[in-house]
């Protein structure tokens, strides 16, 4: 147990942080999902800037490593380049 004030404080902001980054990662996660399994071009065409813009802010906040955002995003303008 904590014993200094800081400390019990560092320990409620990291469970916020860590509440708020798994929920982020989850939706972005999910939206991935929904994207590759879309068939509709256009749709997909609108979706893929908003994926994009969640992986990368994934990306900026250290939830996911850069590369990943990246792969995940060339592989999703693939899906879409194909539709």
């Amino acid at each position: 147990m904590a014993h200094h004030k800081s400390a019990l404080k560092r320990l409620r902001s990291d469970e916020k942080k860590r509440d708020r980054n798994r929920y982020q990662h989850k939706t972005a996660r999910n939206a991935v999902r929904k994207l590759r399994a879309t068939q509709d071009a256009t749709e997909a065409a609108t979706m893929l800037p908003v994926v994009s813009g969640m992986l990368d802010k994934l990306a900026k906040r250290n939830v996911i490593h850069k590369n990943k955002a990246a792969n995940l995003k060339s592989s999703l303008a693939l899906h879409v380049a194909g539709l």
